[in-house]
């Protein structure tokens, strides 16, 4: 008999524990997906589409007439009435160095001092997380794990959201480094003009070690030296275009210097982040083909006298000026499950629907140096994908059905479905009382 109560012990132990679904083996069968409206992520919609992937791969994306003749070797999905949409890409996010962030203990997000281009995310990243199951739940299947801390916060990394530890996760490792530009100061009746005189001598200095640390680091990477610093060492993709610089940056004129600077300094790709004001500066972007991952489209406008609805405006605006750009949800941790809905935000204010979807998919893809990867839904990329039986950018009907990460069908479940699970089956248990 206490066999028995130890067994059910232990089962109630493994239920309680399986809020965090175990990473599935690698795809073993050809699987064929038929019926749905096929949203490729480049602009294009095909109704009553088919979608096919072996070994992690798509192998056929079109009309359903014009799937795979052999169909019987595959596993066969009828997913009439629903939609097929690349995985999301969130850019610049914090998923997996934070888990709870009034837990201290549990935050690894960030590196003390000011220059740290050799810190390394991905190697942080934590693929237990309770958080990143209901994440992907919306869609999100793709992250940037990017530091935070400094001026140089470090590389940052591209990771799937389902894998046992992070080498597995890394899809790209070390895309870019993230440099938080030093904003230029503004008056202000609560400050000073002796404390005010002081953090602008605080800034000019910064600049001045900026531009002595990318001299150094260009100096650096074409000569020889008895022993290796890490640092410089960091930043030698820098200067041959195999890493991106990702400037943050959010005023006007803060985004034109930092990058006149990056540029001066020799930097190849420049990718601009945060970029609240770009709208005020598209000729000066398109001009230098800048690019832009846009935060803020769920907040407050950035200057006092903007339009109260400018920050949703702001997709529209990028895409009239023909910048590149993609979405990004802030570094909010448990607002990235939102992604899908800024863009949809986009939506009614301007962009359609499949620009929308680009903004999180192909254009991110390509900003972050994925595109011959994932980011839309063409043969010879990974089968990372979702399935919805409504909308994906509409909160109201956005209802994830299957979800596959380079062909593996992952497990939607998480904590908060768990737990939704567990007080139902209790209240439903309950009789009525009648109040």
């Amino acid at each position: 008999m206490k066999y028995k109560y130890l067994l059910a012990a232990l089962v109630f132990s493994f239920k309680a524990l399986a809020q965090v679904p175990a990473p599935v083996p690698a795809q073993s069968k050809p699987v064929l997906l038929t019926g749905a409206t096929l949203h490729v992520g480049n602009g294009s919609v095909i109704e009553k589409a088919a979608v096919a992937f072996e070994k992690g791969k798509i192998t056929y994306a079109g009309p359903a007439a014009g799937s795979p003749a052999n169909s019987t070797a595959f596993e066969k999905i009828d997913v009439t009435g629903q939609h097929i949409y690349p995985g999301l890409i969130q850019p610049n996010t914090q998923l997996g160095l934070n888990e709870v962030e009034s837990v201290r203990a549990t935050l690894d997000e960030r590196e003390i001092g000011v220059l740290n281009p050799n810190v390394r995310a991905m190697v942080a990243f934590n693929t237990d997380s309770d958080v990143l199951p209901t994440i992907r739940a919306n869609g999100v299947l793709l992250v940037q794990v990017t530091p935070l801390g400094g001026v140089i916060s470090g590389s940052s990394s591209v990771m799937q959201l389902d894998a046992w530890n992070w080498e597995d996760a890394v899809v790209k490792a070390d895309d870019g480094l993230h440099l938080n530009w030093p904003g230029q100061l503004v008056p202000n009746p609560r400050i000073t003009p002796a404390a005010l005189a002081e953090m602008q001598r605080n800034r000019e200095i910064m600049l001045q070690d900026l531009t002595t640390f990318f001299q150094q680091a260009s100096a650096y990477r074409s000569g020889t030296f008895d022993k290796q610093n890490f640092k410089l060492t960091a930043m030698k993709g820098l200067f041959d275009g195999s890493q991106r610089l990702y400037l943050h940056a959010n005023n006007a004129k803060d985004i034109i210097e930092g990058i006149r600077f990056a540029q001066k300094a020799g930097v190849k790709n420049i990718v601009l982040v945060e970029g609240q004001d770009a709208w005020r500066v598209t000729d000066f972007l398109q001009e230098n083909k800048i690019p832009v991952l846009l935060s803020g489209v769920h907040a407050l406008p950035n200057n006092t006298g903007d339009d109260t609805d400018l920050p949703y405006k702001i997709p529209y605006l990028l895409q009239q000026a023909g910048i590149l750009y993609g979405l990004n949800y802030s570094t909010s941790l448990h607002g990235t499950r939102n992604l899908p809905f800024i863009a949809g935000t986009a939506v009614a204010h301007g962009l359609t629907k499949e620009q929308a979807l680009m903004a999180i998919t192909a254009n991110t893809a390509k900003i972050l140096g994925i595109d011959a990867q994932t980011g839309t839904i063409e043969a010879g990329k990974d089968a990372t994908l979702v399935v919805s039986s409504g909308d994906l950018l509409d909160m109201r009907t956005n209802n994830v059905t299957n979800a596959y990460i380079q062909g593996r069908k992952i497990n939607l479940t998480d904590k908060q479905k768990y737990l939704y699970q567990k007080f139902k089956e209790k209240y439903e248990a309950q009789p009525a009382t009648g109040k």
